[in-house]
């Protein structure tokens, strides 16, 4: 798959909720071949920042010849990416790693925290097949509704504190909706072990599911192997080029 180095500009950037930013470059090579589940490294503009920064991609527009990526201030890089402004040209490499399958009828898309960003793409390429489940503490980190509603059926939500949706984990809602909802696929993102709990659950009812890992990536192109893993295979795999998505089955014991 063709990957390119871009210079783009930033056409827009601003604060979705509390350290969380939504960024749109325009880097028309990249939306051309991007697919739902890939991500890109961005070289922060300044030379104080030696390593490019991995973000999935939440957005693309073939028309504008954008993509769009949703990301929380976590450190020095990523607030830095949040000082940039509209106009400010970023380096682009992309688009890197394997995406989701894109073949299910009905797929369900679980997602929490910042793991809703990925999965955004592929709700938007699903034209309205898929619905979501997405899980956060409280209602306030489930800003993500309003994004979402447009691309999908149904959104399921889950709060730890039940101040929105269902009180308790998307572990709690997912066999009520894995019973009743006719899915033919479950594609997760967000903290492993949630995405551990979603796996088994979907095997219990034998639907096919993938996961996206979330590993620190030094190149991205599967050259300096700090994020590789062991599979249960006993393979070592590389998160970056191999992943980041993968069959549930390969990188978590369903047993």
């Amino acid at each position: 798959m063709p990957k390119v180095a871009v210079d783009g500009e930033i056409i827009a950037q601003h604060e979705l909720a509390k350290d969380v930013w939504r960024m749109e470059v325009e880097a028309r090579e990249i939306a051309r071949e991007a697919e739902p589940g890939q991500f890109v490294q961005l070289q922060i503009p300044g030379g104080a920042f030696t390593l490019r920064r991995p973000v999935g991609i939440a957005e693309v527009s073939l028309q504008k010849g954008t993509v769009a990526f949703i990301y929380r201030v976590v450190g020095k890089g990523t607030k830095a990416l949040a000082q940039l402004t509209a106009g400010t040209v970023i380096n682009v490499l992309g688009p890197l790693g394997h995406g989701f399958s894109c073949e299910a009828k009905r797929p369900l898309l679980v997602g929490g925290g910042m793991g809703l960003s990925p999965l955004l793409f592929y709700a938007e390429h699903a034209e309205g097949k898929a619905d979501v489940l997405m899980g956060g503490r409280c209602e306030r980190e489930l800003f993500w509704q309003d994004i979402y509603k447009p691309h999908v059926q149904e959104v399921f939500c889950t709060t730890d504190d039940g101040s929105c949706g269902t009180k308790g984990f998307t572990t709690t809602l997912l066999p009520e909706l894995l019973q009743k909802g006719g899915y033919d696929l479950v594609i997760a993102c967000g903290p492993e072990i949630m995405m551990q709990g979603i796996a088994k659950i979907a095997h219990e009812y034998n639907i096919p599911c993938q996961v996206s890992l979330e590993k620190r990536m030094g190149c991205g192109l599967g050259a300096c192997l700090s994020c590789s893993i062991d599979t249960t295979s006993g393979e070592r795999k590389k998160v970056c080029k191999d992943g980041p998505v993968f069959w549930a089955e390969e990188v978590f014991d369903l047993a």
